[in-house]
């Protein structure tokens, strides 16, 4: 029963978004929520912030669980872990989606003035996240006890909540912030991480996680489909800070540091490459006549510059590289763990 309700929640988030995504576009395009795809020739605008697009898949697939879990079948799932995570990423969301609406007036010369998406400022992003750990920490989410890579079982105690549990949703929900800019990047990259930790999570036993990682990774999957190459709609920094933050919560209540902290290998590569140019350098390419995207630095400043020196590829395929390298992670991950 329970493996079943775990693929029904999972389907109603993916065909939740796939039904939504039509009028949710016609809606972010008619009132201008709109971004450039910078990859391409014609620069073309499209319908952006696909975050609060997923975001209902994430809360009706995750709702159907629940009202099971309650009404109809109780599988003795806490709750509890599970509804303060869904306040976190709901948090983030919405920070995200203040970013990609935040826009600033500019005059422009003989025609008046012209609306100029800006975002908000780095500093002000962890600062505003920060909040966003409080439902977790407020439930004691997680353990003291953590596993971690080369260290052994270290126990924090008060550390965990107080200090370990913020710092750990500020810093991942802007990492995976950090790696993006490609169609089809941050909802494959996202969608394959949390299905590894949806997998990981059911054989701990640890099935508010494993519901939370499993329908966020399904309502990416039908996103792929809308921001696939060529996109068609945007991700947005909701989508990013969403990512991000259903990662967090997934590792904190599931009490798998160390298996996240591995599976999370691209972005803490993304992070020290971006720390190298003190993280004015953008993960985007030179675009070629042929298509193609050439490293924009001599230096390797992104882990999509590292494909891009390889040769020149399109896209589409510094994409399926950088989502085949996460799968290889993974894999490895759950042989060692």
């Amino acid at each position: 029963m329970l493996v079943i309700l775990i693929v029904l929640s999972s389907m109603i988030s993916f065909f939740a978004v796939a039904f939504l995504a039509p009028s949710m576009k016609k809606f972010m395009e008619k009132v201008k929520i709109v971004g450039i795809d910078q990859q391409k020739h014609e620069r073309p605008k499209m319908a952006t912030s696909g975050g609060v697009l997923v975001m209902t898949g994430v809360l009706l697939g995750g709702f159907f669980f629940i009202a099971v879990n309650t009404f109809l079948t109780p599988l003795h799932v806490d709750m509890t872990y599970l509804l303060a995570a869904y306040c976190s990423i709901l948090i983030i969301t919405f920070i995200g989606f203040l970013d990609d609406i935040h826009v600033a007036r500019r005059p422009k010369k003989n025609k008046g003035v012209s609306d100029l998406r800006v975002g908000l400022k780095q500093w002000q992003k962890p600062l505003l996240t920060l909040p966003a750990a409080v439902p977790l920490m407020s439930v004691m989410a997680g353990t003291s006890s953590m596993s971690l890579p080369f260290i052994g079982t270290v126990n924090f105690g008060l550390l965990y909540p107080l200090l370990l549990v913020p710092v750990g949703v500020v810093v991942v929900s802007n990492a995976t912030n950090m790696l993006a800019g490609m169609n089809g990047l941050e909802a494959g990259l996202g969608s394959i991480s949390l299905f590894f930790l949806g997998i990981y999570t059911f054989f701990a036993g640890r099935i508010d996680a494993c519901i939370l990682a499993f329908i966020t990774s399904f309502s990416l999957l039908a996103f792929l489909k809308w921001n696939w190459y060529p996109a068609k709609f945007l991700p947005g920094d909701s989508l990013t800070y969403l990512i991000g933050a259903t990662y967090a919560s997934v590792v904190i209540i599931g009490n798998i540091e160390k298996f996240g902290i591995v599976l999370f290998t691209p972005w803490m590569i993304e992070a020290f490459l971006k720390l190298r140019s003190r993280f004015r350098a953008r993960s985007l390419g030179d675009l070629r006549t042929d298509g193609t995207l050439k490293a924009p630095y001599k230096k390797i400043y992104s882990l999509t510059h590292v494909f891009m020196k390889i040769k020149p590829m399109k896209e589409y395929e510094i994409t399926l590289c950088i989502i085949f390298f996460e799968f290889t992670i993974g894999a490895i991950a759950f042989l060692l763990m």
